[in-house]
Parts: structure tokens; sequence; C-alpha cells
């Protein structure tokens, strides 16, 4: 989805892992921007408005303009970004110029609306198998999210990426038969097997002390010939 955002970048003429750290220290990180035909440039960009991007509602699918300065203005999306394993920030991303004339593949999340009846009268549980689905379509037409009505889910039965709504010239991408959730039953009381394995034992030492009471009695016979 395309917002009116716009991140100010840098380019960036040091390359390497020093040149990197000391860049961090500065309160910026590196980054790249390829695509659309054109050479990779290396850049620097403010980490927090990447973070702002990131943890919005629509996430990585975001687009906004890209302004390198003295370099090109374009419209662009992040695609892959690195973070601190232990301070959980931002160490590099990766962004992609846009042309918004031509169809992407993107991954959008999908929501569940409604408490399946499985659920709410049949005590089952809901088991969410996917949050996502992969589709195609123009740039400025990317959903923010899909939402599935599962109310009438039964124990059993399941939502498939099928049943998602598309519109304009999004297309499919994900096999229609992927489960997206589907009602399970929860799993009865396991007492009685317990007791089976309680009452197995006390049957043991009587065929014991039968065959026991059969092998003496073959002794004996044996001693008398």
């Amino acid at each position: 989805m395309r917002k009116d955002i716009t991140v100010v970048a840098e380019h960036r003429q040091t390359r390497g892992n020093n040149a990197a750290r000391r860049l961090r220290g500065t309160g910026k990180i590196p980054a790249v921007l390829y695509g659309a035909g054109k050479d990779s440039v290396a850049i620097t960009v403010n980490p927090k408005e990447i973070n702002r991007i990131l943890h919005s509602s629509t996430g990585h699918n975001t687009i906004f303009n890209l302004d390198v300065q003295g370099i090109e203005n374009v419209p662009a999306m992040i695609v892959d970004w690195r973070h601190d394993p232990v301070r959980d920030t931002l160490l590099h991303i990766d962004l992609k110029r846009i042309d918004l004339a031509k169809r992407l593949h993107v991954r959008v999340p999908v929501h569940t609306a409604g408490e399946p009846i499985g659920v709410k009268t049949q005590g089952g549980q809901m088991d969410i198998v996917t949050r996502e689905v992969e589709i195609e379509c123009l740039p400025d037409e990317i959903p923010e999210h899909f939402t599935v009505d599962v109310h009438d889910l039964l124990i059993g039965q399941s939502m498939r990426a099928n049943k998602v709504a598309l519109s304009g010239s999004m297309k499919l991408l994900t096999n229609p038969d992927a489960v997206l959730c589907h009602i399970i039953a929860l799993r009865t009381s396991e007492t009685a097997a317990p007791a089976e394995a309680e009452a197995a034992p006390a049957v043991e030492p009587e065929v014991i002390k039968k065959g026991k009471k059969e092998e003496e009695a073959a002794e004996e016979k044996g001693k008398k010939k």
C-alpha cells in the first residue's frame, strides 16, 4: 500500500564492518537501494524512520518515497532487514525501487472475523495454520490485510485460501486449497487408558501362577517315570 511518507537518505561512500559501526554510532544505519533496472546504490538512513514503517499497519508492504539526496527520489519498499540479536536494533536494510506500473508479488496478512459455531456451540478449537497469503497486484492496490469470516465453520471444517476476497488487479499466488484455519475437536478424557493399564498387571500374576503349576506338574511326572 502506498503511503504519503518520505524517507531522506544520503549516498554512502564507505563500505565494510568498521565503517558500518562508525555510521551506527552517529545514529544512522547502512542500506542498499536496488531494482527497476538501475544500478544499486549504497545509502544511509535513519533507523527510527524505518522502524516506524515496519511497525505500521502496512509493515514492509508499505510503499513510500525515498529521497536519496542529490541522486534520485523514487517510490521504494523495504525488502529485507537485519536486527542486532541482543539489542534488537536495526543494523542494515535492503530497499527496492518500485515501478508503479508493474505488478508485484507480496505476502499479505489474513485476519479472521467472528466466533466459529464449532467453537462456540460444539466445544471445538480453532487452529490457525497460516496467517498470510501471497498475491500479485499493482503497487497501489496492495491491501493492508485480508479478512475472512469464520463464523459458520463447524468441527472438521476449514477455511481455505480461495475464500480470500480479491479485488482490482489482485491474483492469488498461494495454492487455493491451502488451509488458513480449521476447527478441531478437543481431545477427550484419557482416564480410561490409565485404568486399563492399571488393570493389566492384575491378570499377569494369575498367568504366571498357572504356568508355574503346569511346569511343576510336568517335572513331578518326569520323576515318577
